[in-house]
């Protein structure tokens, strides 16, 4: 996770100094995004999980000042959380966490017509709410048949969120095609890893560590306006 983070700041250093070098006509674009979320929350101590499904979708401007290099700013809607794995047992249970995201990155590419890009900085979200989707009572788990087999967890299932701001990083790789001058399409895959913890960690709390990571996969559109 250092090597990560030690990555991402060397990035977008490299990407503000860069544009401070040799003269490039500026350009903006503002743009729309979405697609789906594939997340998961990471639990100490741990608990059998697997990633859910949510969805993403949001604004974005760019501003572009050196060839190469730019930067993006971006408020999405964004659904993130966990599902619990039950193995072979018919159960199901998705937490799904709505957060109000703002990811301020870098941005490097390669080409002209047809780019390569890489997006990485920080990023802040705050929750807006939750919701569950579960085919059984999580609050009263001891009658299901095999559920606590194997020393299973259920204090999550019940479990308020208990920070409101979310700090993490983001990372994203992608393509973008332009149509014309003004107009242009992409796409991305982008990793965010949450640095503070969603649930209760303190010294008598039940996890010391609720960290989230997320996959976003988005179709965007962009137009120039400069």
């Amino acid at each position: 996770m250092k090597r990560l983070t030690f990555l991402i700041i060397t990035i977008v250093i490299s990407a503000i100094s860069g544009m401070a070098q040799t003269h490039f006509d500026s350009r903006i674009d503002i743009g729309v995004r979405g697609g789906c979320t594939f997340s998961t929350v990471t639990f100490k101590p741990s608990i059998t999980s697997k990633f859910g499904m949510g969805y993403t979708g949001g604004v974005s401007f760019r501003y572009t000042e050196e060839n190469h290099f730019a930067l993006i700013a971006e408020v999405n809607l964004v659904q993130r959380g966990w599902a619990e794995k039950f193995e072979d047992l018919p159960y199901k249970y998705q937490r799904i966490l709505d957060y109000i995201e703002v990811p301020i990155m870098s941005h490097i590419y390669f080409g002209r017509r047809g780019k390569f890009f890489i997006n990485a900085g920080p990023e802040i979200a705050y929750f807006l709410g939750d919701h569950i989707k579960s085919n059984f009572d999580y609050h009263n788990t001891q009658d299901l048949p095999g559920f606590h087999d194997k020393n299973r967890r259920d204090e999550q299932l019940t479990m308020d969120v208990s920070q409101k701001v979310d700090f993490g990083i983001v990372a994203g790789l992608g393509g973008e095609f332009s149509l014309n001058r003004k107009n242009s399409l992409a796409v991305e895959a982008r990793l965010y890893y949450g640095i503070g913890n969603v649930m209760p960690s303190g010294r008598q709390d039940t996890f010391s560590l609720s960290n989230q990571l997320s996959i976003a996969v988005t179709a965007g559109y962009w137009f120039r306006i400069k």
